[in-house]
């Protein structure tokens, strides 16, 4: 039997998330406000973020490597309780990425973990909990207020551009602690891809990419002159999308890739979409997130 896939639908009472339901049966829906979150995540996206017991015994357990509590980086808040998934060999590349509306960094750290280089450190940071306009300002993470999911909604722009700064905190920790930035790829699923793609092409250092699934470019009508002057001009980005989504259609992805190649070279801006994917990941989209990480961090 296929893996379940999970997708989101809008609920009176806010986000929702159910599993594909079998051929000719109904999707059984799940109480809470719905995570973003990869396919194949359990309910509520992995554990909270304050969760430590037993991270190490749990990896063993489960055949993946273990992911260590950066608390000891309390000079980045970003850091004091992300996850990181630690290169199994020397660490000579780092993928930053960050989860969507609602999530933790656990699963993604989970997804990531399945498509690993032994070489390079992956960081999943925790979105602080704030009220959500769009979720009747349900408190629940969120790398910043959101108001719609439509290219005219009205946006948090104090509240992107203050998260971006938080991203690049981390960024420069990273570079200060011997990783190159040009060694570094940014990346997100939905609300952290938004944020991804806004603080990557903002951003004082050359990154190697940035990887942008399901999303959209946050304050996009401010570019391409916010990213005047910009030493990410010729970045590559991967950008990812499910043909069924129905929280951010697909055809909205297709504007967003045609807008950062006003950004950037257009030539290194990837656009791929997914049959049959909703508001989530799939194996093959997962396949390309890792050949395009491989192709711009390769072994040193």
């Amino acid at each position: 039997m296929a893996a379940p896939t999970f997708h989101f639908r809008l609920c009176t009472s806010g986000f929702r998330w159910a599993r594909e339901p079998a051929s000719g049966s109904a999707p059984a829906a799940l109480p809470g406000p719905a995570p973003e979150v990869p396919a194949g995540a359990g309910p509520g996206g992995g554990r909270g973020g304050t969760e430590r017991v037993s991270e190490a015994d749990e990896a063993e357990r489960r055949g993946r490597p273990a992911r260590c509590m950066c608390g000891n980086n309390m000079s980045v808040p970003l850091l004091a309780d992300a996850v990181t998934v630690a290169g199994a060999e020397r660490e000579t590349a780092a993928v930053i990425f960050l989860h969507g509306l609602g999530d933790t960094g656990h699963s993604w750290a989970d997804a990531l973990s399945s498509i690993r280089l032994p070489y390079i450190k992956y960081i999943c940071p925790h979105a602080p909990r704030i009220p959500v306009t769009l979720n009747m300002k349900m408190v629940m993470p969120s790398w910043f207020d959101l108001m719609g999911l439509s290219p005219d909604s009205p946006e948090d722009e104090a509240g992107i551009k203050k998260a971006a700064e938080n991203i690049k905190a981390l960024i420069e920790h990273e570079v200060k602690s011997g990783i190159p930035p040009n060694r570094i790829i940014l990346g997100g699923f939905s609300q952290g891809g938004a944020l991804s793609l806004y603080t990557a092409l903002t951003c004082p250092h050359q990154l190697a990419g940035i990887v942008a699934l399901s999303c959209w470019l946050p304050l996009h009508r401010a570019f391409p002159q916010a990213a005047d002057g910009s030493v990410n001009r010729d970045i590559a980005i991967l950008q990812c999308h499910g043909e069924l989504d129905p929280m951010i259609p697909v055809r909205f992805g297709a504007l967003t890739s045609e807008k950062l190649k006003s950004v950037v070279t257009p030539s290194r801006v990837q656009f791929k979409t997914f049959p049959g994917v909703m508001h989530s990941s799939c194996p093959q989209e997962m396949a390309a997130v890792k050949e395009f990480i491989e192709k711009l961090l390769p072994r040193v």
